[in-house]
């Protein structure tokens, strides 16, 4: 069942929102535009009260924004005039009898009661029963016209678009679209979008999301927007957490009401789309499932889209097509209206960990556990360059390349790619296959990187390490600049926070620890 609304019934509601502020020239503008008219009245039984009490400003005033038909205002302009006279108000009487529209149209069709009324107005008395025919009074005429003018309008609450307005925004809250206790954006329909702050350095440990240690965390990620961190785990459960205080988010109404987004085996991959309203998840058997994360509701699934675990996930920048990468060697791209594989691209020898666009759409950059780091036309599924990464350089010929765990795009520079591989090394390569930078730590024995991403404003680089430390390199001078005890146990990988100087870090004893 769809509910159609009417164009004019919009109209309507802006006019009353004008009318009410006060704003009479944009009022009578919108009006003539229109062609819409606004005969409503916040009270039907004030404004006939208004009448028969002969409260005449308020009516006036009330009728300054309505559309009467010429008749009824000629009766209540000749009643109002009647009763002017009898209060010896005589130059308002004169005033409104010969400058008013209705008494110009009392004149040209009814020109004997236009006449009476110069006769009264000529009078040095008043008398009822001249002014007014047999059987008739100055209460019985109030009436009359109240009956009359009441027909003409309808009431309606005052501050209808408003209050549409706040029920819509407290249905949208109650379903977890809008995010309760924050700002919001109404023209937007979003919330504001986020200020980055400038890079800093993580000082302490905020928050703390605990799993058990079988049911882990595999990969956790932060929307675009700021508004949610999302994890997902080894038992296929995939959570949006408050990433301040490491609780559920149970504003979302599916959270709330424990029912989860969940897949059938472990949730190894997450990526949001730029709009940061859309989820993909990749799982250990190789599915694909697009949620609304909003509602938790399944927008799209791709049931076979890898033969294996599928290890990567990354939107185009226009959102309609998904990247993954899997351990079954291939990348491919999914198109998310059609539900089919639009493309695959082959060449890695071995299991392909991560695959990301390009700033501009037009590479794809993938990492191997064959060592190598590939970079690929989106169009065509050539490619143009492979590049091995061996003790901080470009692997020589006949090196055995460590295997590629991260790659994330540099935000001071959309040719720049960062890379980490099992290897005490980080790398900042361009998309022409160029070694830029490589960072390691000043150790006698530095220990082997297992992920790596980049601060918001890319001022710093952060690396996880086996031995469960980060180590936070300046992107510049590709030197450590410190380094952070998170873990206990091995770290499995990192995210950080799109504006903020947050970084959640997830490892294999069961807690995802938030730094800031």
């Amino acid at each position: 069942m769809s509910l159609e609304i009417e164009s004019a019934d919009v109209v309507r509601l802006i006019l009353q929102f004008l009318k009410e502020n006060n704003l009479l020239r944009s009022l009578a503008t919108l009006q003539d535009e229109t062609n819409v008219s606004f005969n409503t009245v916040d009270n039907a039984d004030a404004f006939k009260a208004d009448i028969c009490a002969g409260r005449w400003d308020a009516v006036l005033k009330t009728l300054s924004a309505l559309s009467v038909s010429p008749k009824k205002l000629v009766d209540l302009y000749e009643q109002i005039i009647l009763e002017l006279i009898e209060q010896r108000e005589l130059v308002a009487a004169r005033s409104l009898l010969r400058q008013t529209d209705p008494s110009q149209i009392l004149k040209d069709i009814y020109p004997d009661r236009y006449l009476h009324l110069e006769a009264l107005l000529s009078r040095t008395f008043f008398d009822p029963n001249e002014a007014y025919p047999t059987g008739t009074t100055k209460e019985k005429r109030r009436k009359a016209i109240a009956d009359a003018l009441c027909v003409e309008v309808a009431a309606v609450p005052p501050s209808r678009l408003m209050t549409i307005i706040g029920q819509s925004i407290k249905w949208q809250t109650s379903q977890g679209i809008i995010k309760a206790d924050t700002e919001f954006d109404l023209f937007k329909g979003s919330a504001p979008a986020v200020q980055v702050e400038e890079d800093a350095l993580p000082a302490q440990s905020i928050a703390t999301i605990k799993f058990p240690r079988k049911q882990h965390a595999e990969v956790a990620v932060f929307s675009p927007d700021g508004q949610f961190l999302v994890t997902g785990t080894v038992d296929g459960l995939i959570e949006v957490w408050n990433y301040t205080t490491g609780k559920l988010r149970k504003d979302l109404k599916y959270q709330a009401e424990d029912a989860m987004m969940l897949m059938d085996s472990a949730v190894l991959s997450l990526a949001f789309n730029r709009d940061s309203d859309l989820l993909a998840s990749g799982s250990q058997d190789g599915k694909i499932t697009v949620w609304k994360i909003h509602t938790g509701q399944v927008l799209r699934r791709f049931p076979t889209a890898h033969n294996q675990g599928v290890t990567s996930l990354c939107f185009s920048r226009d959102g309609s097509q998904v990247l993954s990468a899997s351990f079954d060697t291939t990348i491919r791209l999914h198109g998310l209206k059609s539900g089919k594989t639009l493309k695959e691209f082959r060449g890695h020898t071995s299991f392909v960990n991560k695959a990301i666009f390009s700033a501009d759409g037009g590479r794809v950059i993938s990492g191997s556990s064959d060592g190598t780091v590939k970079i690929w036309d989106t169009k065509s599924a050539d490619c143009l360059t492979t590049i091995g990464l061996y003790e901080g350089k470009v692997a020589p010929l006949g090196a055995q390349s460590p295997t590629i765990t991260a790659l994330a795009l540099t935000p001071k520079n959309d040719n720049h790619i960062l890379v980490s591989n099992q290897s005490p090394f980080l790398y900042i390569i361009s998309l022409k296959g160029q070694v830029v930078k490589s960072m390691t730590v000043e150790d006698a024995k530095p220990p082997d990187m297992t992920s790596a991403v980049v601060s918001s404003k890319g001022e710093f680089v952060y690396g996880s390490a086996e031995n469960g430390r980060v180590y936070v390199f300046g992107t510049l001078s590709g030197k450590p600049v410190t380094s952070l005890p998170v873990s206990k146990t091995e770290i499995i990988g990192l995210a950080h926070h799109p504006a903020s100087n947050i970084l959640a870090v997830y490892a294999d004893d069961g807690l995802v620890h938030i730094w800031k």
